[in-house]
Order: structure tokens, then sequence, then C-alpha cells
């Protein structure tokens, strides 16, 4: 049986004595999509952090395709196979588009295509027109796709995106929903967190519940969908139209 692209079992973390992560477990299968849900301060980012390696869990385990990775520095995480697309971005301002793209590579056998500036360009035509510009200088928009361009370029197993459609006006919330359903036709594993809930539940196929640190709901996203009363409680107000 293929092993999960990540898994996480019974993981806590910590920020000094205030315990965040209370045994977190949850898996991506490989090729998917799981949204990371929950309120403000539900231990979503601290969950991102821990999976990238900025923070050690003192207890759990993280798998990266069977791989323990828990502990790990975040340079070799990174050099393993996860790729995180920040909250806020933080792409290089003073670096053209181009550039950007170009540190970023690294080449690994990921079994599927590698990726490339020409095809970050494809995915992203709008980048292929301003590769020549400060990055500084783009819109939020073309910032977050030279975010989630530049992450590519590492050629991730695994793909974190944190908060992607945040700040954003709907039509480029709309075009990052339809960059992740590619992505995910590409067989790109995926977690995402975000806010907004019906992008996440519409590109998503599995999703996870954090509240207060504690996993309250890891199912497929058609199950989330069909209890209003688990949404309402955890999430706030989803419409699926």
């Amino acid at each position: 049986m293929a092993p999960d692209a990540l898994s996480l079992t019974n993981v806590h973390s910590f920020y000094g004595d205030s315990h965040i992560l209370h045994g977190v477990s949850f898996a991506l299968q490989p090729g998917s999509v799981l949204a990371l849900l929950g309120r403000n301060g539900a231990g979503k980012t601290t969950c991102i952090s821990t999976i990238i390696g900025f923070l050690t869990p003192r207890e759990g385990e993280i798998r990266l395709f069977g791989e323990p990775i828990a502990g790990l520095n975040p340079e070799r995480i990174a050099h393993l196979g996860i790729g995180l697309v920040p909250q806020g971005r933080r792409i290089f301002p003073s670096l053209t588009v181009r550039e950007n793209l170009v540190v970023a590579e690294q080449r690994r056998e990921t079994g599927t295509e590698r990726w490339t500036v020409d095809r970050i360009y494809d995915l992203f035509p709008r980048l292929r027109e301003r590769h020549a510009q400060f990055a500084g200088t783009l819109s939020g928009g073309e910032q977050q796709m030279l975010a989630i361009g530049r992450a590519l370029m590492g050629n991730p197993r695994v793909l974190l995106l944190d908060e992607p459609s945040e700040g954003l006006a709907p039509l480029i919330v709309a075009e990052v929903g339809r960059t992740i359903h590619r992505l995910k036709q590409q067989r790109q594993s995926i977690i995402l967190v975000e806010q907004n809930l019906k992008l996440a539940l519409d590109v998503a196929d599995g999703a996870v519940i954090l509240n207060t640190g504690h996993c309250v709901f890891a199912e497929s996203v058609s199950e989330l969908k069909a209890n209003d009363r688990l949404i309402s409680q955890h999430l706030g107000i989803y419409q699926a139209t």
C-alpha cells in the first residue's frame, strides 16, 4: 500500500509553556488537496509551522511519503520535498519576477513533470508579461501568483498554501481557485489553509477542522458539506452557492 503524501500522528506542539496542538492526527493522500480549517487562533499556523520545521513537536510523528521528518530543520524538510507559500507572500521585492523564480529552483525527482520558469509562465501568463519587473511593484494578486510559482520551482512533493486568498479581490480569489484545480489535475499534493470557506470546499478533497489545537473533524469535503451543524459551530456560515 502506497504511503500517505503527508501524515501527522498525535502531534503536540508548544510555544514556550503554551500547549497549542493537542494530539493532532490527519493524512494527506497523494495527488489530493486537504483543507486545513478553523477559526483564528485554532492552531492552523502552528500546524503549518510544525510541518515545515519552524517548530519542533514535543510528541508525535510527521511523515513525508513514509519518511519521518519531525524535528528536522526547515532547510532539510524543504530539501526532502515540502514547499511553502507563506501567509503574506514574502516574495523578494527587489528582485525581478524571473529572479524570484530562478533563485528558488531545485531539481528533484517527484514522479511528475519538473517545474521550470517557462512552465510557471504557462501557469501564470501575467508573470511572463512582467518577467523583468521588480516583484515589489506587482499587484497583490500578481505577488500571490509569484509566491505560488516560487514554491513550485522547488519541485515540491507536498505544497503548503497558507491563506493564499487573503486580501485579494474576488476575481483574483477565483483565479487562485482555478490554479489549485490545475495543480490538482497535475497530481500535486496540497495542504490548503484558508479562511475563505467556499474556496476551500470548492477545491479540496478532504478537510480537517482544528478548534483550540484539537482536531475535531478529519473526513471528506462531501461529509463536511452535509454537516451544517459542524460548519456553524466551528467555521461560521457557509453557503454552497
